[in-house]
């Protein structure tokens, strides 16, 4: 699961990250220490590449009669019930109806410095901060779609995290899923992949050695907290780091939306 996450990157920097343009202004809820479902946040949709676009943090199918909230998309599908991490078998997404469509043609990268996972089986009143050691803001695979409210003819963008199955660190919370993060050379690819075997090909777990995570206070399940302090480390990380890359953790580093946040 990955209902929790957080970008606090500026918008310049993740123009130049990303080479993507912003629109001038941005929603009032940015940066998001914890983006959750329902929440606007900034990704990079396949029809639109050089484009950050503000849309809403769990897909409605095109089909559904009514607004749904889907924040996850399993890349195993229906496969692996047992959550065996070592699953290396086929990405049933491509065959569920709520994502067979855009996983194929709908695919977006999802903007994050960080993501927040709880334990199995104590959710978010363990939480974690999970972030890549030496890489910041990064993209999470993820996919999109337009719903149109039947009563109102309103459409609505929305999008879906893809997850896999855990690394080894995702295991130490212990947790049984991960998002899946894409390496920086998968992201254009990621963008405007054809075929299902490069597609789903992308849809594994990152290493786990360029990743570390530290415990947070449970404050954060709450959705409408905010702010830099959700992000004060608790306790330790998973897995030592010298001082010098403590020193560059996500809590210190580029907070605020930049000189768009005026506007």
């Amino acid at each position: 699961m990955c209902g929790r996450y957080v970008v606090v990157s500026k918008v310049e920097v993740i123009e130049k990250r990303f080479q993507v343009k912003a629109p001038d202004v941005v929603p009032s809820l940015f940066p998001n220490y914890n983006v959750g479902p329902g929440a606007l946040a900034p990704v990079i949709c396949s029809d639109k590449p050089n484009e950050i676009q503000f849309i809403q943090f769990g897909l409605t199918p095109f089909w559904a009669k009514k607004k749904m909230y889907l924040f996850n998309a399993r890349s195993e599908g229906d496969s692996n019930k047992e959550n065996d991490p070592n699953y290396n078998g086929g990405k049933g997404i491509i065959n569920k109806p709520s994502f067979r469509k855009p996983i194929r043609s709908q695919r977006c990268l999802v903007i994050a410095d960080a993501f927040i996972e709880g334990s199995t089986n104590e959710g978010l009143d363990k939480p974690f901060v999970v972030y890549l050691k030496a890489r910041r803001p990064f993209a999470l695979a993820g996919i999109w779609d337009i719903w149109t409210d039947p009563e109102s003819g309103e459409k609505t963008r929305s999008f879906a995290i893809i997850t896999t199955v855990p690394n080894t660190l995702l295991q130490m919370i212990p947790h049984h899923r991960s998002p899946v993060i894409l390496h920086e050379s998968d992201e254009r690819r990621w963008l405007r992949a054809e075929h299902l075997n490069e597609i789903t090909g992308m849809l594994e777990p990152y290493p786990a050695e360029e990743m570390n995570a530290y415990p947070i206070s449970s404050k954060i399940k709450n959705p409408r907290s905010n702010g830099r302090e959700l992000l004060d480390p608790i306790g330790e990380r998973l897995t030592p780091e010298t001082e010098s890359r403590v020193n560059t953790e996500i809590k210190l580093q580029g907070m605020g939306a930049g000189k768009r946040d005026e506007k």
